[in-house]
């Protein structure tokens, strides 16, 4: 989710909810404690020289549980952000700390705002030697029909 999304969405909505992977929902008495522009500069394990530009939301829980951030108050803290950290459109990654701090990528369903899982990859298989990964098929949907080699009328075997 961009910048301008999430700045649409919330002009939607009376509240904000934000919930992790596994269906939980972040306590409604979250903080916004840091809008950011993060920049990744980096080699990849092929030599190829990296950048990554993210907009970064930090979500935090305290005991604060009479505190509840507003649809309004959250885009002018975005607002406030892109003007003083020039953000413009860019992608949202968003911080939550679980058994340690967690990175997620954003969406949102219509009434919340889903915190996406992220993985890692290899961003040079071609240069470190990883064969692409290969078609899976099912070979009880190839057994059944009539043109497939493994037929057991196809005297392939």
């Amino acid at each position: 989710m961009t910048i301008q999304e999430i700045k649409k969405h919330l002009s939607n909505l009376k509240t904000i909810a934000f919930q992790l992977p596994d269906g939980k929902l972040v306590p409604n008495h979250f903080h916004v404690t840091e809008v950011g522009k993060i920049t990744k500069h980096f080699i990849d394990c092929g030599g190829t020289l990296r950048n990554e530009v993210v907009a970064n939301f930090q979500l935090w829980e305290a005991n604060d549980y009479d505190h509840r951030l507003h649809p309004e108050k959250l885009i002018h803290i975005i607002e406030l952000s892109d003007k003083l950290l020039k953000l413009g459109n860019l992608e949202i990654e968003v911080e939550y700390q679980d058994t340690t701090i967690g990175k997620y990528g954003l969406d949102f369903d219509g009434a919340n705002f889903l915190l996406t899982t992220k993985q890692t990859d290899c961003l040079a298989k071609d240069n470190c030697g990883i064969p692409p990964e290969k078609t899976k098929v099912n070979l009880s949907e190839v057994g059944n029909t009539s043109s497939s080699c493994c037929s057991p009328n196809s005297n392939c075997c």
